[in-house]
């Protein structure tokens, strides 16, 4: 008798856990929130309920899954290496590997990467950077240097990442006075480029401004920046308590690369479609979900 009580009890503790919504966390940006609105989608449709928060800086989204307050992220391998473990970029197939080991021990899960590598990037005026003969950002911080004018666009997290704003400053020689920063929402550096506000900003390879706005991404000529590729990740009881869940987000992640993310995100801040409404119909032409 009492090991069928207890085997009904652990029945039902199992029932009730993958009865429980899964808590997913996004970032500010977005990438991030077509992120969350696929996998919310999908995930429904495959019969798991999901709540959302979303509009998390880095750092936060990471304590709040590190401390199960969330339970799945769309995160990035070189976020994870440098600013989480504060370790140096090693090659892309590397730093995968070596975030995933690191995060057992804290009971993540990192899935299968999809092949979508957001890494920031320094874009100028098309026109104005081949005016100026720069293709690479050590021509860009010659001219910057030279030009005390010249303003920066940048977002307040990547002023104090260890991935960020100085250590870049070192490794280019940038001399930059505080004038020069110009700090706004992620989103606002692509206006602020090109309506002439900054110089020069950072950006989101994958972002559709990119294309949109005809801006020129400089190239990282001494291969500063790491390696982004978004990935889904899960805290491990979770993982456990939700058969199928696995599965489901490793056929998520095998859809989306650069392309493919880039033209989405185009949809969402060129076209000024809904988020949900490009989710949804990049879920539908791949077979992921029904249509209305």
């Amino acid at each position: 008798m009492k090991q069928l009580i207890i085997s009904i009890g652990l029945i039902l503790a199992a029932n009730f856990a993958s009865a429980a919504p899964i808590r997913l966390g996004s970032k500010d940006f977005t990438e991030q929130h077509l992120l969350s609105a696929m996998t919310r989608l999908y995930l429904a449709e495959k019969g798991f309920e999901v709540t959302t928060t979303t509009d998390l800086p880095s750092i936060i989204m990471r304590g709040a899954l590190v401390n199960k307050q969330l339970d799945m992220v769309w995160d990035y391998t070189g976020t994870a290496l440098i600013v989480y473990h504060k370790l140096s970029e090693v090659n892309p197939e590397q730093s995968y590997a070596k975030v995933k080991e690191l995060d057992v021990k804290n009971g993540l899960i990192w899935l299968k990467p999809a092949a979508l590598n957001n890494t920031y990037a320094f874009a100028m005026q098309r026109k104005r950077a081949e005016e100026l003969g720069i293709t690479n950002m050590s021509e860009m911080v010659q001219a910057f240097n030279q030009h005390k004018e010249w303003k920066l666009g940048l977002d307040i997290e990547f002023a104090g990442r260890p991935d960020g704003l100085k250590p870049m400053q070192e490794k280019y020689q940038l001399k930059l006075d505080r004038p020069q920063m110009k700090q706004m929402n992620s989103g606002l550096v692509y206006n602020a480029i090109r309506d002439g506000f900054t110089e020069v900003g950072l950006v989101y390879s994958t972002d559709g401004r990119v294309k949109g706005f005809d801006l020129l991404v400089v190239a990282d000529d001494l291969h500063f920046f790491p390696s982004y590729a978004a990935t889904p990740v899960v805290e491990k009881s979770v993982l456990d308590a939700h058969p199928g869940l696995e599965e489901a987000m490793n056929t998520l992640s095998a859809l989306l690369n650069n392309e493919t993310i880039i033209t989405l995100n185009a949809k969402v801040d060129i076209e000024h479609q809904r988020v949900d409404d490009v989710a949804s119909q990049f879920l539908m032409d791949q077979g992921l979900i029904k249509g209305k």
